[in-house]
C-alpha cells in the first residue's frame, strides 16, 4: 500500500511539474514595423485566433512619406493596414514561417507607387507576406519579411523588419 501511494505521488507531482513548466503561447502581438505592410514604418496589434501557432488578424496604422508631383509640397499620410497570416511552426518551437495576406489602405493614390496624374480616393493596394519569426525569451518577438506591395502594374518588391512584445 506504501508503496502504491508513493508512486501515484510520484506520478501526480511530475505531471504537475510537466504541466506547469510547459511554455503557453502568447496569442497577441504588438509590434513597429519598419517599411512592410505600411509602407514606410506602422505599428500593429496581431491576434492568433487559437491557443497555437496557426491563424491570425492583423490590424494597424503606418505612414508613407509621398511627393505626387515637383510642384506640390511632399506630405506624410496615414496607412491603415488590415491582413490575416499563419504560422507554420519550426523545430524548436520559437520560430516560424509566416505567410500572409495583407491590405494597405492610404486616403489617396501614393505617387511613388503609381505615377501620374489620377489620385483615387481611399486607395487600396494588396500585400502579400512572406517571412521569418522568432519568440524570444521575455514574450519579445522579431521578425523580417518580404512584403511586396501589389500595383496597377504588378508588384513592387518591398521589405519588412519589426519587433514587439507578446502577451
Amino acid at each position: 500500500m506504501k508503496k502504491i501511494i508513493i508512486v501515484g505521488l510520484a506520478i501526480f507531482i511530475t505531471s504537475v511539474n510537466i504541466a506547469f513548466s510547459q511554455n503557453i503561447f502568447k496569442t497577441n502581438d504588438v509590434y513597429i514595423e519598419l517599411l512592410g505592410n505600411g509602407v514606410l514604418g506602422s505599428i500593429n496589434y496581431e491576434r492568433q485566433l487559437s491557443k497555437q501557432p496557426g491563424f491570425g488578424v492583423r490590424f494597424g496604422v503606418g505612414t508613407v512619406y509621398d511627393n505626387p508631383q515637383p510642384t506640390i509640397k511632399e506630405e506624410f499620410l496615414m496607412t491603415y493596414i488590415i491582413g490575416i497570416n499563419y504560422l507554420f511552426k519550426l523545430k524548436d518551437g520559437k520560430s516560424f514561417v509566416d505567410a500572409g495576406l495583407g491590405f494597405t489602405i492610404t486616403p489617396t493614390e501614393l505617387y511613388f507607387l503609381a505615377p501620374g496624374d489620377s489620385r483615387a480616393e481611399n486607395f487600396v493596394n494588396f500585400v502579400p507576406s512572406f517571412g521569418y519569426r522568432r519568440h524570444t525569451k521575455n514574450n519579445r518577438m522579431w521578425r523580417i519579411s518580404l512584403t511586396p506591395i501589389g500595383v496597377n502594374t504588378g508588384f513592387i518588391p518591398w521589405l519588412g523588419a519589426s519587433i514587439g512584445k507578446r502577451f
